[in-house]
């Protein structure tokens, strides 16, 4: 069997005083938006280097479809740029997604980091069996996030130990298991199903986190994920923030929680609730791709081999 530890291609952490990008792409994003992220990356001792159409504005888009593929292309072949830091979600990246050209970044990898709409990018990441950051963004720095979760994200760019420890849920299945992280926004993972960004999740740690969605929607998903058999070869579940979930006038009947602990109810792995990563303040990152131990029992553990 092949060294499960060798499998993914894992960037340079950085070092004080190498550039990082920060581009949008998706959602229009203002530089008032923006300047408290940059005086947080810049006291890291990083040198923030915005793209060039970053503050554009096209409908709700941060510049037009090309616009955001230039920005993005550029810094993902700059070979002084070190890391690409997301800005901000919203929609829009699978718009891009494929006219992105790959070649140069896989020859000399960087971390590529943000949570959310971001997964269309995480996914395809990790089909290029290159390890990727979900984690916050600066839209989010200021108001949205505790200062842990900031904090999680430049652990990881420097390589600092980011492993996590929480408390039981009661929703919990205990067990110990070990495989890639892989996973993110459950909604853009559905969009993605059948395309060449879908994930393989086989012998794999799913992570899975959503916002603001009809409950009878994270049915459908679930249902979609568990039909195609993406659960039934997992080697364990991480579910993230659930987070401001909508019900219709006559109600589903369960919190989006109770959907998912149904849905794998006929599985034996591992699964933690309550993961604190997702649309919450307590944003912690995660390197996906990453070969990892989850051991889920009285307390639950994540740590990176």
């Amino acid at each position: 069997m092949a060294n499960p530890l060798v499998s993914f291609k894992q960037p340079h952490f950085l070092k004080k005083g190498q550039k990082v990008g920060l581009v949008s792409t998706a959602r229009k994003i203002s530089r008032q938006e923006l300047e408290y992220a940059i005086d947080i990356i810049t006291d890291w001792g990083l040198v923030p280097v915005l793209g060039s159409h970053i503050f554009d504005v096209f409908h709700q888009f941060a510049g037009n479809d090309q616009a955001r593929v230039d920005d993005f292309q550029q810094m993902l072949d700059d070979p002084t740029i070190k890391a690409i830091i997301c800005v901000r979600g919203g929609y829009g990246t699978v718009r891009i997604i494929d006219a992105l050209n790959f070649e140069s970044f896989l020859r000399q990898p960087k971390w590529i980091a943000g949570f959310s709409d971001i997964t269309v990018l995480h996914a395809h990441l990790h089909n290029l069996r290159v390890c990727s950051l979900h984690s916050t963004m600066p839209i989010c720095f200021e108001k949205d996030n505790t200062l842990e979760a900031v904090e999680s994200l430049k652990r990881a760019l420097f390589g600092e130990s980011i492993d996590i420890t929480l408390d039981h849920h009661p929703f919990n299945i205990k067990g110990h298991c070990k495989g890639h992280i892989v996973g993110g926004n459950l909604s853009v993972l559905y969009s993605l199903m059948g395309s060449s960004s879908d994930i393989d999740t086989s012998n794999k740690i799913l992570f899975i986190e959503d916002l603001d969605e009809y409950l009878y929607h994270v049915d459908r998903m679930m249902m979609s994920l568990k039909r195609s058999e993406k659960l039934s070869g997992l080697a364990g579940l991480i579910v993230g923030g659930m987070t401001s979930m909508n019900d219709n006038n006559i109600p589903f009947g369960k919190t989006a929680e109770d959907i998912i602990k149904d849905c794998i109810a006929d599985y034996s792995f591992p699964v933690c609730f309550n993961f604190p990563a997702g649309h919450i303040e307590h944003n912690l990152a995660l390197q996906l791709g990453r070969y990892a131990s989850l051991k889920v029992d009285t307390t639950v553990s994540l740590s990176y081999e």
